[in-house]
């Protein structure tokens, strides 16, 4: 699994993308992740798009269920998951933490998205 310009979704993530970049245009850099998570939330709730904000899933090791679970920022028609960050620069670790998110959620396409930054800026992963 690694970084890819393979379109999958391709309507659906360029929509979301599309919502991303409305929302940096409104807000601008500096706010914390929460603010820009409560403005994507508003603008999917407006479109229409069926979503799940901070969905819960449980991390298997071997033979049992981890105690302590991750919450994806959104995962959008049980088919994307976004990870909004707010910092200066988008990291090795923000991309590890969004391919775990996908093994995890079995889901096919992530999205990370950085409203930190002067201009948004976005990375696609697929399963």
């Amino acid at each position: 699994m690694v970084m890819t310009n393979k379109l999958i979704y391709k309507e659906l993530s360029f929509n979301i993308i599309g919502l991303c970049m409305e929302v940096h245009k409104k807000l601008g850099a500096g706010f914390v992740e929460v603010v820009y998570k409560d403005a994507l939330e508003y603008e999917l709730i407006k479109c229409g798009i069926n979503f799940q904000r901070e969905k819960t899933y449980s991390v298997e090791y071997k033979d049992i269920v981890l105690k302590h679970q991750f919450y994806a920022d959104f995962v959008i028609e049980n088919k994307i998951i976004i990870e909004v960050k707010a910092v200066k620069e988008l990291s090795e670790i923000h991309a590890s933490q969004t391919i775990n998110y996908l093994k995890v959620s079995k889901n096919k396409l992530g999205l990370l998205i950085n409203f930190g930054e002067d201009r948004l800026t976005y990375k696609r992963y697929v399963l």
